[in-house]
């Protein structure tokens, strides 16, 4: 299995802590997001590369980063080659990007550099080969503005994700979709796909409503919290809680 970790954006909204700083690299109780994502990572056996996407600007950051990376996981750094918020590729084109570039075709884990979690990536894995089909993250809100500003899914009761929506006017459920995905080897081929249909490039949710269009898509349900680090407002307040 491989894991991409999504990089490549300029979190304009963390001016000025990003201006020079990626924001996976902002420290949170005295590491940076990145550490506490790998740590997650690591655990995961079957994971052997890790390949983080960023920008030309943040490249030489993330290098620095890697070489001084002390687990067992091969760090792979790929330049997407943008050079600002409005050359972007977008997430879902990065993906498409590393996996061309690096002619992936294994099963894969994608996660957001910017979001820290309480639940084990060891246990979404075995959510995901129990089920033998590609899975997405889903934990319960009970704040209608939150649910407001997140991927919202709806599941029947055998874990089946049966309508995705990113960022509802009016959500359908309290189930809340962070960006931490797996996908099975021959859905790979689907991005590119995706892409060439003029689908939007950007938020990885956003391939979610049209996949479950194509195959089936299962929700693992985890208990505790994920904290999408967005804004100041959001830093200062995953600084104070861990």
């Amino acid at each position: 299995m491989k894991c991409i970790i999504l990089a490549a954006g300029y979190a304009t909204r963390l001016y000025p802590l990003t201006k020079n700083k990626a924001k996976p690299l902002l420290e949170v109780a005295g590491k940076p997001i990145l550490n506490h994502i790998i740590e997650k990572v690591e655990k995961v056996d079957i994971i052997d590369e890790v390949y983080i996407v960023t920008n030309e600007k943040f490249t030489p950051s993330f290098q620095d980063w890697s070489a001084n990376y002390q687990g067992d996981k091969e760090i792979i750094v790929v330049n997407d080659h943008t050079t600002t918020n409005d050359n972007r590729l977008g997430a879902i084109a990065d993906i498409q990007y590393v996996l061309e570039q690096h002619k992936i075709d294994e099963d894969t884990m994608i996660l957001a550099g910017d979001n820290l979690f309480d639940f084990e990536l060891v246990d979404f894995v075995h959510f995901f080969q129990e089920v033998n089909a590609d899975s997405i993250t889903t934990h319960e809100l009970d704040d209608t503005d939150e649910m407001k500003r997140t991927g919202i899914a709806e599941v029947n009761e055998d874990g089946l994700v049966i309508s995705f929506e990113e960022k509802p006017k009016k959500p359908k459920s309290n189930l809340a979709v962070p960006p931490f995905y797996l996908y099975k080897a021959e859905t790979l081929s689907l991005f590119k796909q995706y892409l060439a249909a003029g689908n939007n490039p950007d938020a990885p949710g956003n391939f979610i409503p049209w996949l479950i269009q194509q195959k089936q898509v299962y929700a693992f349900r985890f208990k505790g919290l994920r904290y999408d680090i967005g804004t100041i407002e959001s830093y200062n307040k995953v600084q104070e809680l861990f």
